[in-house]
């Protein structure tokens, strides 16, 4: 059957792939242009499915706001090149409103939300076909204001939520942007996990003993140390990005204002990434030829 170039043109439309592709599964269905799409995603999730084990740490984070309610997401790739591919960003930004506007508890669930008679999966798996690089969404968190919002990305590989009681919207983006720098672990003293601050403990001690010093001041060396740790880890003990003279803490308080809960996404962060090293690709490369 000869096979048009409206049909191909009309397949590429609906599909976005490539035309040799478009063209080989209208052949193979005899030009039925449905049954080439269904081909089409067949194999996009085959050739997805292949591409799942590889390692996707490159990627951005999406913040999506409305009213009271934000979401912050990650979605990877396996490559910065990737990432900044237009079809990447807008899936991305797909995902992000789709996280907003569903009640999905988990990634699992996300991806099972439709759009446009799609399932986020489905156009996963059509993209992984059409760029071919695995791609994953990873995580994302929701969070609902008590009190103003602010929201900071930075680039599109760091972004903050920050939700606040008291205080207005510039203050909550300041201490959003303060967060993306600084990274605080948690809000305040009482939030650090107690075995982190036992880890800590035991190496202060471990030092402190070797300076040779009398047990009594050792335990003030050790708790000097531990409220300087506690002071650098918080978010409310370090010193305000854009004023260091003052902790956020100090700033918070001349506002009126605490802090109810953040965020803090950075692409890639926690994934053991590859390492590549060129000269023995290219050894590999040559000894297999």
């Amino acid at each position: 059957m000869q096979i048009t170039a409206v049909q191909v043109k009309e397949l590429r439309e609906r599909t976005g792939a490539g035309m040799m592709e478009c063209k080989k599964a209208l052949t193979e269905v005899e030009g039925d242009l449905e049954a080439a799409i269904e081909l089409m995603r067949k194999s996009g999730q085959a050739k997805a499915d292949k591409k799942a084990g590889r390692i996707a740490a490159e990627g951005r984070i999406e913040i999506a706001i409305e009213g009271p309610r934000a979401v912050i997401i990650e979605v990877n790739s396996e490559t910065d090149f990737v990432a900044k591919d237009a079809h990447f960003q807008q899936f991305a930004v797909e995902c992000a409103r789709a996280a907003l506007a569903s009640d999905a508890a988990d990634v699992d669930g996300l991806m099972a939300v439709r759009i446009e008679g799609q399932s986020l999966e489905e156009r996963r798996a059509a993209l992984v076909a059409r760029i071919g690089e695995n791609i994953r969404v990873r995580r994302f968190d929701r969070m609902h204001g008590v009190g103003p919002l602010g929201a900071y990305l930075h680039g599109t590989r760091i972004g903050v939520l920050v939700s606040l009681e008291g205080g207005d919207e510039e203050l909550a983006r300041d201490v959003a942007m303060h967060i993306a720098a600084s990274r605080p672990i948690c809000v305040d003293a009482d939030q650090v996990p107690a075995e982190t601050v036992e880890k800590e403990r035991g190496i202060f001690r471990a030092q402190a003993q070797e300076s040779g010093k009398p047990p009594e001041i050792v335990e003030k060396m050790i708790e000097g140390r531990i409220r300087k740790f506690l002071g650098e880890v918080t978010l409310v003990g370090q010193p305000f990005v854009k004023n260091p003279d003052q902790t956020v803490g100090q700033l918070l308080k001349e506002r009126g204002a605490r802090v109810a809960g953040f965020v803090r996404y950075e692409v890639g962060e926690g994934i053991e990434k590859k390492s590549e090293n060129f000269a023995e690709e290219v050894m590999a490369q040559a000894r297999g030829a």
